[in-house]
């Protein structure tokens, strides 16, 4: 094909929501310049898919941007738990849970917590740091078409305020451009699952009277049930700025226009039950709750993240926090491709590891807005996935540890791991992060004598494999001898407490045990994070075998 094109970059992004945003940010940290383009003129506006849970925390972390991120999410810092009740006003509340991390037993397994943080508010941070990574952001601009061929993807592209119409070139192309994605359509790639779960309108106001109603309730979301007055209320900024869902039944005939200020004023106050509850309507949006993955993750040169590839009820916040997992995946693997370390290969691990992931948590998704009755859903029993095992009954916050197994617990058997197991869940019952191949890796705290800090292992994954193993074996010089062997990005620690040591575990703590190896053997964990392999002792020519380990999984054969 002829190089007539006006832009030419290595990977372009369709769609500049949450999910395009952190596809931005996770390449630009590999280095890897890019274009996204998104059709609206700037950012959401509306707060919603504010539940960022501890594994995307993660990334976040590692990417240099928690901090920033929490700032822009202060003032929903102490809003902790999940409440139901008839009215605000009876005496018929039940917390769901009261804490998100009671006790904090989370601090085992991350270094990170939860976070309530909107998309009007989070989508601003990204955008301010991508463009520093190599991004080009282009807002106000639409993706008319698109074709490729055995080298790249073409598009065409038009500005919405200028009327120009660009042609882009690039070798791939992201599409993060929301659940009823056209590009998507384009390819003709079909979905599973129940389809449509119910459909709600969310109901921005103000009101300065309801945070007396409320008192130190601090809620992330407060499920009323009244039945003539149902739905879901969220605080912004627990002051006197709310949201509300109402449900809606389109299936009934019920029109959006049927939703007047008046009426939504009124539906509000009998739900909190306040009759003379101060209520200014701000704006209405609807939005659909589904049940849907796409059957493939990708068509040659183009890859679904986000939406376009799955949709979630919003119950657990896992659809976004899904689809921001998806693209720190296929970043760091289309990064490995364009700098030559991988073979074409290796992204098609990205489909083959991503969609299990996608049907369990999506069933997941629609079992807990079944188990908190959220307004509107009434699902059908033959069809509602039981709870993830292990999740005791209602109350004292004991239904998160199910969340936290499906957040973080999740595991790869195939894909770019070596040593996983294909037949076990893709969900455990239980929490599991031993350094299991396909798993996260194990949070464990180190100090590093040469810069004088604390970091977690998580910190150590991002940009390179990292080889873990203990001082005085021949691990590390065999993983610098394979580094430069295949011009790959391999970075080997040390661990233990003596001179020769590059990371000393805090505590007493033993790396080993902790990743399910012994202290001659060795863990090889992905830049993303996820144990690759694990030799679980020392073996004869350790050079010979890392060197056949990161050939299969970088397809470099």
């Amino acid at each position: 094909m002829k190089e007539n094109v006006d832009h030419r970059v290595p990977v372009l992004i369709v769609g500049g929501s949450l999910v395009g945003l952190c596809t931005s940010l996770f390449l630009g940290r590999h280095g890897i310049t890019h274009m996204l383009v998104e059709k609206h003129a700037g950012t959401s506006l509306h707060p919603r898919g504010r539940g960022i849970n501890v594994r995307t925390m993660e990334l976040f972390r590692v990417a240099h941007v928690e901090d920033r991120i929490r700032e822009a999410a202060s003032v929903l810092a102490d809003n902790h738990g999940i409440l139901q009740g008839g009215s605000l006003t009876g005496d018929d509340q039940e917390w769901l849970f009261e804490q998100i991390d009671p006790g904090g037993a989370l601090a085992r397994f991350s270094p990170s917590t939860w976070c309530l943080c909107s998309q009007n508010d989070i989508e601003p941070v990204l955008m301010s740091v991508t463009p520093t990574l190599g991004a080009d952001l282009r807002f106000s601009t639409e993706l008319l078409s698109f074709e490729q061929d055995e080298s790249g993807v073409t598009a065409i592209v038009k500005n919405r305020e200028t009327g120009e119409h660009s042609t882009v070139r690039a070798d791939y192309l992201v599409a993060a451009d929301g659940p009823r994605s056209p590009v998507r359509e384009q390819l003709r790639i079909g979905q599973s699952g129940p389809g449509d779960l119910f459909h709600n309108v969310s109901i921005t106001f103000r009101s300065r009277m309801l945070a007396d109603v409320i008192g130190d309730r601090r809620f992330i979301v407060c499920y009323l049930t009244k039945p003539d007055a149902d739905g879901a209320l969220l605080p912004v900024d627990n002051r006197e700025r709310w949201v509300f869902h109402a449900p809606w039944h389109p299936d009934r005939g019920e029109t959006l226009e049927e939703f007047t200020d008046e009426r939504c004023v009124e539906h509000i106050r009998r739900a909190v039950g306040a009759p003379d509850l101060d209520v200014e309507i701000t704006g209405k949006a609807p939005w659909h709750a589904a049940e849907r993955v796409a059957q493939r993750y990708a068509a040659g040169r183009v890859f679904l993240a986000g939406d376009s590839a799955h949709e979630m009820s919003p119950t657990g916040a896992f659809g976004s926090n899904t689809g921001i997992q998806d693209a720190h995946n296929l970043a760091w693997k289309i990064a490995a491709v364009l700098d030559g370390a991988a073979g074409p290969g290796l992204l098609e691990t990205y489909e083959s590891e991503r969609l299990p992931v996608a049907r369990a948590t999506s069933e997941r998704a629609s079992a807990r807005s079944a188990e908190h009755s959220h307004p509107g859903y009434e699902p059908d029993p033959e069809t509602v996935a039981e709870p993830v095992a292990g999740a005791p009954a209602r109350g004292g916050g004991g239904r998160q540890n199910g969340v936290l197994t499906v957040a973080m617990g999740y595991r790869y058997g195939q894909g770019a791991v070596v040593g996983a197991d294909p037949d076990l869940p893709v969900v455990p019952e239980r929490m599991r992060l031993c350094g299991d191949p396909g798993t996260r890796a194990p949070h464990l705290w180190l100090r590093d004598p040469a810069r004088s800090e604390r970091r977690s292992t998580v910190d150590l994954y991002e940009r390179s494999f990292v080889l873990l193993s203990s001082e005085g074996t021949a691990w590390s010089g065999a993983a610098g001898a394979v580094a430069k062997r295949m011009n790959v990005r391999l970075d080997a620690y040390a661990i233990g407490t003596g001179p020769e040591a590059d990371l000393i575990p805090e505590d007493g703590g033993d790396w080993a045990e902790a990743h399910g190896t012994t202290a001659s053997g060795a863990v090889l964990v992905r830049p993303d994070g996820f144990v690759a392999w694990r030799s679980p002792d020392a073996v004869a020519d350790p050079e010979s075998v890392l060197y056949k380990v990161l050939t299969t999984l970088l397809d470099r054969y």
